[in-house]
């Protein structure tokens, strides 16, 4: 019988969309205050692979990611997504955008072998954690490189989006090695 134990930490991932510069740089300012230093940050990439966000985001979306430094306990991902809930509700009554979701955030996380992501919305390839919130993996590594699921999102199969989540896998893994070695 196995024995249960702790997991091991995991980096917070955090994805921001909007076609607004400036809410793209409040969210960073509003992780970075809660979470601390970003490990890395990906570049603003076109987001272009749907129409489905247009009627409450507008077009012109542009998505970043962002890690941190600080170790992440993915049992916090619940609590994580709710937060960031909060801040797209409390950008959007401030900023005085006209779309009614000027700016979309989606936490997860990632950890040698996948990237999870949260969601408040249930469907057949999503576990239920707490609190309304679900997990999915999104991609998961095997073979030297991420892999896709029918369900993965068109954008999270992108070729650059990976590359920079397998940044994301190598700063992990020297970390875990660092840790080991003292």
């Amino acid at each position: 019988m196995g024995q249960p134990s702790e997991h091991s930490p995991v980096l917070l991932l955090m994805a921001a969309f909007s076609r607004h510069d400036e809410a793209l740089d409040w969210a960073a300012d509003r992780a970075v205050g809660l979470w601390g230093a970003r490990a890395l940050e990906s570049p603003r990439f076109e987001f272009d692979n749907t129409d489905y966000y247009r009627q409450t985001m507008g077009d012109g979306l542009r998505k970043v990611f962002w890690t941190f430094k600080r170790p992440f306990d993915p049992a916090e991902l619940p609590q994580v997504k709710l937060i960031t809930n909060q801040w797209e509700d409390e950008y959007a009554a401030e900023a005085g955008w006209p779309e009614s979701r000027p700016l979309n955030l989606d936490p997860g996380y990632l950890t040698l072998s996948k990237l999870v992501l949260a969601s408040t919305k249930d469907f057949a390839h999503r576990i239920y954690l707490n609190r309304g919130i679900f997990a999915e993996i999104t991609l998961y590594y095997r073979h030297g490189r991420w892999q896709d699921h029918p369900f993965t999102f068109a954008d999270y199969k992108r070729e650059d989006y990976q590359q920079f989540f397998t940044e994301c896998r190598d700063y992990l893994h020297r970390q875990r090695c660092e840790e080991k070695a003292e």
